[in-house]
């Protein structure tokens, strides 16, 4: 585990540019955070660093947009689910455990459906544009990733 701050939506999207250069072509990351704290420009901004040149919308009322950008990216967004039996309704254990990238806004509910490993991110609003962001990898790769993700990071506190 280990913590970062951006001060400024330009920041945010800058540690996912960082992340996206970091990640595998098969990948699983969780974004947690409260409503405004920047999920979702997160996933805008890696879904462009990873090739995706098509707006990227938050799935509130589909529950997951699928893009195409260096390899297939799946947004889900959790937020409006409130059993598990909805997510085995969408397939999601197929997503997971597919050649793709699954971002997953609002997960923190169903911790229990998540794969084996992942890259959980816990975002916390600390000021108007101030986000606090712990890394908590879930497995080995992720362990990887999420060390040379804080290598290269600038916003360490």
């Amino acid at each position: 585990m280990w913590q970062c701050s951006t001060k400024s939506p330009e920041e945010t999207q800058q540690l996912a540019v960082l992340l996206a250069r970091h990640l595998p072509s098969r990948a699983v990351v969780c974004l947690a955070g409260d409503l405004g704290a920047g999920k979702t420009l997160f996933v805008k901004a890696l879904a462009a660093a990873l090739g995706v040149e098509e707006e990227v919308t938050s799935p509130t009322f589909t529950l997951v947009n699928v893009y195409q950008g260096r390899q297939v990216i799946y947004h889900f967004d959790l937020y409006r689910l409130a059993m598990l039996e909805q997510l085995v309704d969408i397939g999601f254990e197929e997503y997971v455990n597919s050649d793709g990238i699954c971002l997953i806004e609002w997960p923190d509910e169903f911790r229990a459906a998540m794969p084996e490993q992942y890259l959980w991110i816990e975002i916390s609003i600390a000021g108007e544009n101030l986000r606090n962001w712990r890394f908590l990898p879930q497995g080995a790769e992720y362990e990887v990733i999420s060390e040379e993700l804080k290598k290269s990071c600038p916003y360490l506190r």
